[in-house]
């Protein structure tokens, strides 16, 4: 595996475990479909959210959240359509929140957490 793909899969499971500490439930990891992937669809009381996770090993070329263009939220409401159409009914809310996980050499990882960005 690849040192990117490596830090993206060490990076979802920290997000993951950290919603999970904040009461949400992991439904689903890595959901695939022509369209692309969702990285994580998590419920808490009536809402499902879908969490798209950026992880960085440091902010050299910017912040994690800065890699959630326009063109990318647009493509994270479709795929959360999309998991929506292929899974019944969802009941209650859903939104999109964005997961940034900086994992630095020899520190704690940190998270930041933005609801709703899409």
């Amino acid at each position: 595996m690849a040192e990117k793909d490596r830090l993206g899969r060490e990076g979802e499971s920290l997000a993951a475990r950290w919603l999970e500490d904040r009461g949400f439930t992991v439904v689903e990891r890595n959901w695939r479909c022509a369209a692309g992937e969702l990285d994580l669809i998590v419920r808490r009381a009536r809402t499902t959210v879908f969490v798209e996770v950026k992880t960085r090993s440091s902010i050299a070329y910017g912040h994690p959240f800065e890699a959630i263009t326009a063109a990318k939220a647009a493509r994270l409401r479709r795929l959360a359509a999309e998991w929506c159409r292929a899974h019944g009914p969802v009941p209650g809310d859903t939104r999109i929140d964005a997961i940034a996980v900086l994992v630095a050499r020899g520190a704690e990882p940190s998270i930041e957490h933005l609801s709703g960005v899409a």
